[in-house]
């Protein structure tokens, strides 16, 4: 290992710099994929710059370069976000600005400065992500900070990496009270609470619109979409439909939701009537950028959702009147009994009827071909409906996550064709041949099924369960949910199974070694990571002022949650005090006596150092007696000579004394010291 034994010999400021370059690089490394290529490179290339710099004892670069690459930077922030303001652009720039303030470090002072720039690169880390294993990252580039912080506060010579991280943990670790009477306590105050409303940006979910393959690219996202705890008997599995957009305008290649050409007096309402008994959860929602909120069928109450004001569409479909930017924990409760729209023909359902033209002419006709069999040509929705269904389970149809890239035609390819697709191709397909056999129909899209754990009882639906399915419109019945992929993968629907993308190498190792492993360490990631959205990101004001309700406040404001910590840093900084008066008496009492003699001889002219031993006070003040006027000066002088030397003796004399002995013996001098006579003034 030639290189190791390289590093171990570099000069301090080579290995100091070397260790502030690892640091900065686990902490830029998580926002790589937030940020651009050039950015990513540029600060690649820089840091590896600045070490070589420091490996190979080279000159820093002049000014001239760093402000020909600020201008680049600041060019190229620019033209990738079009701006040099918000967090995108923000981000970018400091991290640039980190990176080029690395070739800078002349003096102790750029060093601090790229520390302070290195904690606010830190902390834009959770504009993107405030996922538990971001925060453990961050909490090691703490420490990584703070330990090269305190390292260029250790005196010179070469103080080993570990004396300044064991440092740095006690400081952390001393911290830490404040930092969660901080958390707990510190008012959040609306809109100042929070993160900023670009942040969240780029997160993959449902859309209100579904191109045929859409959603089979979901099923590749294994990410946590929401959280479920049921209150209560569980429905069955197979009512485990989370609804959420409704799309009835098609054309051609895209499902939509509903344009209609019929005037608002005209357009179908929800006429929504449930029965049985609810089934009531808590639902701990992701961000996902999305107006609308994803519960089970039906939901007839309006959730509350704090800050947010969600309205339920006639579709049942329940929107938010903004982006859902933020972690939300509500509760809820639904009708797995019920029914919905008009039980008689209505004008406006010829939305769920309309074909575009030009497009699946081989559908067309064989919608045609059922509707000339003699079985067929007066059939209703529900015996058409289980025709299709038959089709599907017995005409060779399968069920795959890769079913290839559909032509124009997505339904002819379907049927006649591939005979083969995920559930968007399955629904799409089923959707539009019950329109040409003259039954409204329209797709719903959402979330079915999920996994539940095995440690805290919580359901896990992920973007992975995000499913597409088909509602009829039936004479006396109203819409009707019909999910076709069942018909061709029962499993689906009916044991919640799922196709799962390929696992990467380390899932398939330890599936390998032990295949209930994986799935037990999988339980307990999820559940912690559960934990940590209920009792950390979704501490909300709320959860403050339950608190102080809790300790006794009958109607508390965020005024108390401010007086409260103010209360506790007071607490927190006597008790710091008092600490660091019980460190000051736990000094050596030997050299406590020691140093208030020094200082009582110092104050009587008398020019000792501060190290000066025992030995030496004695001799000086023997010099001093010496020149003495009065016989009684130089006595006294002679008996503090005479207390200096039983003083150093306690402390050097070989003879083994008990530890009782010892004390008895410090007190002794203790007590004589307090008798002696110390002199106002010496002669010089």
């Amino acid at each position: 290992m030639h290189w190791i034994d390289r590093l171990k010999h570099l000069p301090r400021d080579a290995r100091d710099t070397l260790f502030l370059l690892a640091v900065i690089a686990w902490i830029i490394l998580p926002q790589v994929e937030h940020l651009p290529l050039w950015c990513s490179a540029m600060t690649a290339l820089v840091l590896l710059w600045r070490g070589w710099i420091a490996v190979k004892g080279k000159p820093l670069p002049s000014r001239w370069w760093l402000l020909l690459l600020l201008l680049l930077a600041s060019g190229a922030t620019f033209y990738s976000h079009r701006t040099l303001l918000g967090r995108d652009a923000g981000v970018t720039f400091i991290i640039v600005l980190l990176a080029l303030k690395t070739l800078e470090m002349r003096a102790r002072r750029d060093a601090f400065v790229v520390f302070f720039l290195g904690f606010f690169a830190l902390l834009s880390n959770f504009f993107f992500s405030q996922s538990l294993l971001t925060a453990l990252a961050m909490v090691v580039g703490l420490l990584g900070l703070l330990t090269a912080l305190v390292n260029q506060h250790m005196p010179v010579g070469r103080p080993p990496l570990w004396l300044a991280a064991r440092t740095a943990g006690g400081m952390a670790l001393l911290g830490a009270p404040i930092m969660v009477a901080l958390f707990v306590l510190f008012p959040r105050i609306a809109p100042l609470w929070g993160l900023p409303g670009d942040a969240m940006g780029g997160r993959s979910g449902l859309s209100n619109r579904m191109e045929v393959g859409s959603i089979a690219s979901l099923a590749l996202d294994g990410s946590v979409a929401m959280r479920i705890r049921f209150e209560g008997d569980m429905p069955r599995k197979s009512d485990l439909y989370f609804r959420g957009p409704v799309l009835t305008t098609f054309d051609g290649r895209e499902w939509k939701p509903l344009r209609s050409a019929f005037p608002p007096s005209m357009q179908l309402a929800n006429r929504l009537q449930v029965s049985g008994a609810p089934v009531r959860y808590e639902v701990t929602l992701e961000a996902n950028n999305y107006p609308w909120l994803p519960l089970l069928d039906a939901t007839v109450d309006r959730p509350e959702v704090k800050g947010y004001n969600p309205r339920m569409q006639t579709d049942l479909q329940w929107r938010t009147d903004r982006p859902v930017s933020g972690l939300l924990r509500f509760k809820a409760q639904s009708y797995p009994a019920f029914r919905h729209g008009p039980l008689q023909q209505e004008l406006a359902l010829q939305d769920s009827l309309d074909l575009p033209p030009g497009y699946n002419p081989r559908t067309l006709q064989l919608a045609l071909e059922l509707r000339r069999d003699p079985r067929y040509a007066r059939a209703d929705a529900a015996t058409l409906v289980a025709v299709v269904l038959d089709k599907l389970r017995t005409g060779g149809y399968r069920y795959t996550l890769d079913p290839g890239v559909y032509g124009s035609n997505t339904a002819d390819e379907f049927w006649f064709d591939r005979k083969e697709g995920f559930c968007e191709h399955i629904a799409s397909a089923f959707v539009l041949l019950m329109r040409a056999l003259d039954v409204p129909a329209r797709i719903v899209t959402g979330y079915q099924g999920g996994d539940q754990n095995a440690l805290d009882g919580a359901w896990t639906v992920r973007q992975s369960d995000a499913h597409a399915w088909a509602e009829v419109w039936m004479a006396g019945q109203g819409w009707v949910r019909v999910d076709p992929t069942g018909a061709v993968a029962p499993a689906r629907t009916g044991t919640l199974q799922r196709l799962l993308p390929p696992r990467s190498v380390i899932a398939q190792a330890l599936g390998n070694i032990s295949p209930g492993f994986e799935i037990n360490l999988r339980a307990l990631w999820e559940a912690t990571n559960n934990r940590w959205n209920q009792w950390v990101l979704n501490y909300t004001q709320d959860s403050q002022l339950n608190l102080l309700r809790n300790i006794g406040f009958a109607s508390p404001r965020w005024e108390d949650l401010s007086t409260v910590l103010i209360g506790l840093i007071v607490l927190f900084s006597l008790a710091g005090a008092a600490w660091a008066q019980w460190e000051r008496l736990r000094q050596d009492p030997w050299l406590r006596l020691l140093q208030t003699a020094g200082n009582k001889l110092r104050q009587a002219g008398l020019a000792v150092a501060a190290n000066t031993p025992p030995r030496q006070l004695a001799r000086l003040l023997q010099g001093a007696g010496a020149r003495a006027t009065l016989a009684s000066d130089a006595q006294e002088l002679e008996r503090i000579g005479a207390w200096l030397l039983r003083l150093e003796a306690w402390r050097y004399a070989p003879a083994p004394q008990s530890a009782r002995n010892r004390r008895a013996a410090l007190g002794t001098l203790r007590r004589d010291m307090r008798q002696l006579q110390w002199p106002q003034h010496l002669p010089p």
